[in-house]
Parts: structure tokens; C-alpha cells; sequence
């Protein structure tokens, strides 16, 4: 890939990265031009680098990640305008997230992904991406709790910080994706065996990835359990779910990086 398409696909995310700097009071016409925008360059990247074969690797999966978070939060900001305001924290979180993406990027010969059936691969890919960009716009809104939080206390609504999502609507939409992800992720077990059943003759194999994926739906369960029945709010909901969000990360790209950048 060019130089000029490389960054051509990280300006696209420069507007919604911008969003932080002059915060959108919900879903405007300039917060879905953003997204928009931020789509094409995420997507086009994606479409592009993938031609031909899947490539797993670290920059990859960091830019599907990425297209894959886009359009989770523009499906949360449809049925959720207000939601919109979260783009003051995604925005520049995916930039960053595309930089690695890029810097890491290194093309590689077609891997053992590619000679598996292709439609358990995609519906696996697909799962795991949906379960990727719903923790990932759940813990944004826990972060937003912590912040707006924060400001309210120290009696400083104003700036971005004021722009945020209430904290009952912030705390409440991280659960209800939590739930979703819960299920997308059991689907995603579930499509994995199959993969690797396939491939190994196995139902499971008990690798860094799966330990951490399991560990990961386990805290997803009892977080949501201890928001149903009991008190569970505020920042130490937000900081669970952050944990959550950490287990995913090692799980799906954080295994890429140990690949990529350990093993070679």
C-alpha cells in the first residue's frame, strides 16, 4: 500500500477526532458527515489492504477494529441521538488506534485463516468484530461516567467535559451494549469452536486467546449480575467495564501483537 493511501485513510478520521475539540450537542448533520468520512477511510483502508486473502495481522486487525467501532456507534447514535456526544472520546481513540494500526501494519503472506471454510471464517471474523466495537463504545460511555462525574464534583460542567452524556444515560447505555456483547460473544465461542474443531479435530484449546476470551465473557456475566441485582453504578461500574474492555483487547488484537511484534 502507498504512502498517500496510509494517510489519506488517518485524515479521513481527523474530523470525528476533531469532534473533541468543539463537542456536537447529538446527531447533527456534522456529526454523521464525520462518521462518514471516518467510515470511508476506515473501510476503503480495510477493502484494499485485504484484497485478494485475510491477512492476520496486528495492523489489520487494529483498522478493522476501528471500521468495525465506526459503525457500532453510528447504530447506538440511531436509536440513541444524545449518544453522539461520545464522540468527543471515540473520535480521537480510534485516531490513535489507526496510527498504531499503520505503524504496525506489515504485509504478510496468506495465513492458515484463509484455508479454512469461508463461511464459518467470516461469520467468526464478523462475531468478533461486533463483540470488539460494542465493548469498545461501552467503555467509552464508562469513561464518560468517570469524567462527567469528576466535573460534577469538582463543580466544572463546562467545556467538553459538559458536553458529555448525563450520567444515569452514560452509565445505562454501557450495560445495555454490555448485554449485547455478552451474547454477540457467546455466539463468537460458539462459531470459534466450530473453527477449531475444524481445524484441529477439537471442540477447544486452551491457547492465550481463548483462556482470555472465556475470562472475558465470565466478567462481562458477573458485571452485568451485580448491576441487576445490586448497586453497582458510577465509577466502579465504569472501572468494570474497562476491565472488561482490557480482557478484549488482549484477546482479539492483543494476540496479534504477540505475533507480530514478540514472535518475529
Amino acid at each position: 500500500m502507498s504512502l498517500a493511501l496510509h494517510l489519506s485513510a488517518l485524515a479521513a478520521l481527523v474530523p470525528a477526532a476533531l469532534l473533541a475539540v468543539r463537542p456536537v450537542s447529538g446527531s447533527g448533520p456534522r456529526l454523521w458527515l464525520a462518521l462518514a468520512v471516518a467510515a470511508a477511510g476506515a473501510f476503503g483502508w480495510s477493502a484494499v489492504r485485504l484484497s485478494g486473502h485475510w491477512d492476520p495481522n496486528l495492523g489489520v486487525a487494529l483498522w478493522i477494529s476501528v471500521a468495525a467501532s465506526i459503525v457500532v456507534f453510528a447504530a447506538v447514535v440511531a436509536v440513541r441521538p444524545w449518544a453522539g456526544r461520545l464522540v468527543s472520546l471515540l473520535g480521537p481513540y480510534l485516531l490513535v488506534m489507526a496510527i498504531l494500526g499503520t505503524l504496525t501494519d506489515e504485509p504478510a503472506p496468506e495465513g492458515a485463516v484463509a484455508a479454512l471454510p469461508g463461511g464459518w471464517v467470516i461469520v467468526h471474523i464478523l462475531v468478533s468484530l461486533a463483540t470488539y466495537a460494542l465493548a469498545t463504545v461501552a467503555a467509552v460511555a464508562g469513561l464518560a461516567v468517570t469524567l462527567k462525574e469528576r466535573a460534577l464534583k469538582a463543580k466544572r460542567e463546562g467545556g467538553w467535559r459538559g458536553s458529555l452524556p448525563s450520567v444515569v444515560d452514560a452509565d445505562q447505555l454501557q450495560f445495555q451494549l454490555l448485554l449485547i456483547a455478552l451474547v454477540v460473544l457467546g455466539l463468537g465461542i460458539a462459531t470459534g469452536m466450530v473453527l477449531e474443531l475444524d481445524e484441529t479435530g477439537r471442540l477447544l484449546v486452551l491457547d492465550h486467546k481463548t483462556i482470555l476470551t472465556f475470562a472475558s465473557f465470565a466478567v462481562v456475566a458477573a458485571v452485568l449480575a451485580l448491576h441487576a441485582w445490586s448497586d453497582l453504578r458510577g465509577r466502579r461500574a465504569a472501572r468494570a467495564v474497562l476491565v472488561v474492555y482490557l480482557l478484549l483487547t488482549l484477546a482479539y488484537p492483543g494476540v496479534k501483537a504477540v505475533h507480530s511484534l514478540l514472535l518475529a
